[in-house]
């Protein structure tokens, strides 16, 4: 496995950019330790394909380099970085058996026919197929196909990273959290370096230890998918991510402070950098609670989603989501509407703009 390395990468499909519009992924600098568990999150058009491509050796980048354990690898043609990848729909061949779908990567690379099956016993106890060897891999099942193919990409020990892209978006919802499950089980025994794309957080935020959220070719945030729920570094993320997502209310600054709807709202601490440019709070609706005090609201919509129920209210002629339990308002009623101070974040430009203060805790 490797560490990968992407230094000043960017790329645009024109041949001469002129402007950073130009340019279908904006200048990116990160590094994916050997053995991490990674994804590229984002909506399509944002740049994961991409950045795959590019990782893969299909696509050169117009500018920046990658780095496979600090060996430069821009140049070099797929098959020369040792990658397995897979793909939205299942690679394997139909006619063969899965015992020989999931040798054939080893086979192709001359192993000896011990460690073949040695390899391949290993990987399909992992994937629970053991049972299916001898079948032919036409009959299978979607998610079985899926797991085979999967397989084919783990089976090989001398890989530098495994990639998925979009591996579960042909299986069938009530499946999905199964091959989930397992591929996090497999990362965790076999130790390889992955990276997994996706457009679903649920994916991405339930696989990967650290998540790369992309937006119109630029990344917004890398973190822990806690650090992306409980501190979005841009309005984007707080969007995207969480459902119901973050609440972002217009607000102005007044003295130091917050104001929406004629009411200073404590921030989570103090405005960091100039604050000139388009200011808004946000809070997630799971830090929003009903109270006796704070920002005057109208209920205009109550969904009980199961766990917890969403209550939905307008003030300051904005939308405001609030996830409560147990006893809940009626359409139509006057409440107040109070935010968890450490939770509430001030975003200028889109952009984060307060610094935490761990002491401070309490309501609006």
């Amino acid at each position: 496995m490797a560490k990968i390395t992407l230094s000043k990468l960017r790329h645009s499909y024109l041949s001469t950019p002129k402007s950073d519009s130009d340019y279908a992924l904006q200048e990116i600098d990160l590094d994916w330790n050997d053995g991490g568990a990674y994804a590229l999150l984002g909506p399509s058009g944002c740049g994961k394909s991409t950045l795959l491509n590019i990782i893969s050796g299909l696509l050169v980048p117009s500018e920046g380099k990658i780095l496979f354990d600090g060996q430069d690898v821009t140049a070099l043609p797929p098959d020369q970085r040792n990658i397995a990848q897979v793909f939205q729909f299942p690679v394997i061949y139909d006619t063969m058996t899965v015992y020989d779908n999931l040798a054939f990567p080893l086979r192709n690379r001359g192993r000896d026919e011990a460690t073949v099956r040695q390899r391949v016993m290993a990987i399909a106890e992992m994937l629970e197929v053991t049972d299916m060897l001898d079948q032919k891999a036409a009959g299978l099942s979607p998610d079985n196909k899926q797991k085979i193919s999967m397989g084919r990409g783990l089976v090989r020990e001398d890989v530098n990273v495994v990639m998925f892209d979009e591996p579960l978006t042909v299986i069938d919802p009530h499946l999905k959290w199964k091959l989930r499950s397992k591929l996090k089980e497999l990362h965790q025994r076999v130790k390889a370096t992955m990276i997994y794309v996706t457009h679903d957080q649920t994916e991405a935020l339930t696989f990967a230890e650290q998540v790369v959220v992309m937006q119109l070719g630029e990344v917004v945030q890398i973190g822990t998918p806690v650090e992306l729920f409980e501190r979005p570094a841009h309005t984007f993320v707080g969007h995207f991510i969480g459902s119901p997502g973050m609440n972002i209310l217009p607000c102005t600054l007044q003295h130091g402070a917050a104001v929406f709807a004629g009411q200073a709202i404590p921030l989570e601490g103090p405005i960091q950098g100039e604050a000139g440019g388009q200011s808004e709070i946000g809070i997630r609706p799971e830090f929003v609670s009903l109270a006796d005090h704070g920002v005057p609201a109208t209920v205009t919509k109550v969904s009980d989603v199961g766990r917890h129920t969403v209550v939905q209210c307008e003030a300051g002629g904005c939308r405001i989501n609030a996830v409560t339990e147990g006893g809940t308002p009626a359409k139509g009623s006057s409440v107040h509407l109070a935010f968890r101070q450490d939770m509430t974040r001030l975003y200028v430009d889109s952009w984060i703009a307060t610094a935490p203060a761990a002491d401070k805790q309490g309501a609006a």
